[in-house]
């Protein structure tokens, strides 16, 4: 199974750590290659903590939104980092949600690395989709394979 993880630019570095460690499982998984040489240093144009308007410039600029959907495409699976964000429990963004329905539409796999998030007005919509919450523990992702 091959398995395209994504979430919130605010937890870019924890994206990265979750490609490798589910990559230590032995699990074909894979982030967007820019974000990966981002964190180990290769790319210098900041991604996260961005101010508003600024994000959606670089989105623009590197067509992000259509690269991830084709990404989704060429995978069996997601799974999205969902931590804690700006006090949000198991925060999902707006991009997120964007990438779990292209996710659902193409009747691939959707895992959350930790729950459903309780505090945002499109809850409904993440349940509506059925996402398989590991509850922060990757290695549950083997019994998906």
């Amino acid at each position: 199974m091959k398995i395209y993880v994504l979430g919130s630019n605010k937890f870019i570095k924890e994206m990265v750590e979750c490609k490798d460690n589910l990559c230590k499982l032995g699990v074909n998984a894979w982030i967007h290659p820019e974000y990966e040489e981002h964190v180990k240093g290769g790319r210098k144009q900041k991604i996260e903590g961005l101010k508003k308007g600024e994000h959606a410039e670089i989105k623009k600029a590197h067509d992000y939104i259509r690269q991830h959907y084709n990404h989704i495409l060429q995978s069996d699976a997601v799974i999205f980092v969902n931590n804690e964000k700006n006090g949000v429990k198991n925060y999902i963004g707006g991009n997120c949600l964007m990438e779990m329905g292209q996710a659902y539409v193409n009747n691939k796999k959707i895992f959350l690395l930790n729950d459903i998030p309780e505090d945002l007005a499109y809850a409904d919509e993440i349940i509506a989709i059925s996402p398989i919450c590991l509850k922060g523990d990757l290695t549950k992702i083997i019994n998906y394979k």
